[in-house]
C-alpha cells in the first residue's frame, strides 16, 4: 500500500509542479542546402549553451532541456515553414534559429509569431527583417546587413579597388545586401561595373561569368553562399580567368571554400559579424574547444549567445512559458546588471534566481537595437596562404 501511495504521489507531482521537468527547444537550421558546410558547428554550439543550462542544475530549479532539431534547407521556404510547423507541434518553448534570411522570415510570419513561439535567429541579417511584424516574438544576435554592407564597402575602399562587379544570389540575403554594398562603394567612389544576380543550383557559371568578365572590374563581389552558387561562380572565373581577386560576403566565408581553392584565392578578402574581444570571442573559442567545436566558422558565437539568451530569459521569468520569454529576452540581454560571459551560464541563472540582474555579453558581446537586433561588430576577413585568416575587427 505504501508503494503505491508513493507511486500515486510521483504521478500526481509531475502534473502540478514544472521541477526537475524536461523543456524543449527547438534548433531550425540548413543542415542541407547552401550552408550545410557552417551549420553543424552553429547547431553545436547552440547545444553547448542548451546543456550547459541543463548540467547547472540551476534552470528553474533543476529543469533540463531537450533539443528537437529541423532543417531549413536555407533557400526553400515552404519545406522550411513545414519544418517549424513540426517542431512546434512538438511543444517546444522557443526556437534557436532560423539562419537564411528568406526562411527566417517565412517562419517568423507563417508559424513562430503566430504561435506566440520566441525565434532568435544567429544568422539571418536582411535588411528587410528588421520592420517584420513579429509581436515582440523574433529576436536576431546577427547585426543587419545594413551595416554589414557598409563595412565590406569600407574594406574594398581600404584595398583600394576602383572598379567592381557585383553578382548576388537571387533570394531575400542576396538582394538586400547587393543593394546596400552597391550604394556603399560607389559613395566610396567605386565604380559598379554590373550588379547581377544568379541562381543557386546549377552545374556550371560559366556563362555568368562571361557576363561579369565583359563588364569588367578590379574584382568581383560574390554575395551568395559557399557551398553553391557563389562557389561556382568563383570556379567559373578561375578556371576562364575572367578574375582572381573576390570579395566575400559573410554567406561566402567558411573553410569548405579554401578547402576547394586554396592559395588561388590569396588575394581575396571579405568580413563576418564577429569580434576578436579576448573576454567575448576568446572565451568563447576556449570553452567551445574544450567541447570539441570548432568555433573559428562563421555565426557560432551568434549561435551560442541565441541559445543562451533563451535559457536566461527563462530564468529572468521564472518559467518556460512562451510569453514570459518573449518579455525577458531584451532585459537580459541589455541590461543593466551583472555581466556574464561565455562559460558563465551557471552565475547567470543563480543570479536571477535570487531576483538580480544580468547584462548577458556572450560570445558577441550582445547588445540589441530597439527592435532586438544585434549592433554587432564585424571581422575583416583576408586568405594567405589558402586560409581565412582574420586582419582586423571593424
Amino acid at each position: 500500500m505504501k508503494k503505491l501511495f508513493i507511486a500515486a504521489f510521483i504521478f500526481v507531482s509531475t502534473f502540478t509542479t514544472s521541477t526537475f521537468a524536461e523543456v524543449k527547444m527547438g534548433i531550425i537550421l540548413g543542415f542541407t542546402g547552401p550552408i550545410e558546410s557552417l551549420t553543424p558547428a552553429m547547431a553545436a554550439s547552440a547545444e553547448l549553451a542548451f546543456k550547459e543550462a541543463s548540467d547547472s542544475g540551476s534552470l528553474l530549479g533543476g529543469e533540463t532541456i531537450s533539443v528537437v532539431r529541423a532543417d531549413s534547407t536555407c533557400v526553400d521556404s515552404a519545406a522550411a515553414t513545414a519544418a517549424a510547423e513540426g517542431v512546434i507541434a512538438q511543444g517546444v518553448a522557443a526556437i534557436m534559429g532560423a539562419d537564411c534570411s528568406g526562411v527566417t522570415g517565412a517562419i517568423a510570419s507563417n508559424v513562430a509569431v503566430p504561435n506566440g513561439v520566441v525565434m532568435i535567429s544567429p544568422s539571418a541579417t536582411s535588411p528587410g527583417l528588421t520592420t517584420l511584424d513579429d509581436k515582440g516574438f523574433f529576436f536576431r544576435t546577427a547585426p543587419s546587413d545594413a551595416r554589414g554592407g557598409q563595412v565590406l564597402a569600407d574594406i574594398t575602399k581600404d584595398r583600394r579597388i576602383k572598379s567592381v562587379a557585383i553578382t548576388y544570389t537571387n533570394n531575400d540575403y542576396g538582394k538586400g545586401l547587393a543593394d546596400v554594398y552597391a550604394a556603399a562603394v560607389k559613395a566610396h567612389g567605386i565604380k559598379v561595373t554590373i550588379v547581377s544576380a544568379h541562381e543557386d543550383g546549377k552545374a556550371d557559371y560559366s556563362s555568368e561569368v562571361a557576363t561579369l568578365a565583359s563588364a569588367g572590374g578590379d574584382a568581383v563581389a560574390v554575395i551568395g553562399y559557399l557551398d553553391q552558387g557563389g562557389k561556382g561562380i568563383i570556379q567559373g572565373s578561375l578556371d576562364s580567368g575572367a578574375f582572381d581577386k573576390f570579395i566575400l560576403s559573410d554567406g561566402m566565408i567558411g573553410d569548405s571554400l579554401t578547402d576547394a581553392f586554396g592559395k588561388d584565392l590569396n588575394k581575396s578578402f571579405g568580413s563576418m559579424p564577429g569580434s576578436m574581444n579576448e573576454k567575448t570571442a576568446g572565451t568563447f573559442a576556449s570553452v567551445a574547444k574544450a567541447a570539441g567545436i570548432d568555433s573559428s566558422g562563421p555565426y557560432t558565437g551568434e549561435s551560442y549567445d541565441a541559445a543562451a539568451l533563451i535559457v536566461l530569459a527563462m530564468q529572468a521569468g521564472g518559467s518556460a512559458d512562451r510569453a514570459s520569454i518573449a518579455k525577458n529576452v531584451m532585459d537580459v540581454a541589455n541590461g543593466p546588471g551583472t555581466k556574464i560571459y561565455p562559460g558563465e551560464l551557471k552565475k547567470g541563472l543563480d543570479l536571477l534566481a535570487k531576483g538580480k540582474k544580468v547584462d548577458y555579453e556572450g560570445a558577441t558581446g550582445v547588445s540589441f537595437t530597439s527592435v532586438g537586433e544585434a549592433e554587432g561588430s564585424f571581422l575583416e576577413k583576408e586568405i594567405k596562404g589558402g586560409k581565412f585568416k582574420n586582419k582586423k575587427q571593424r
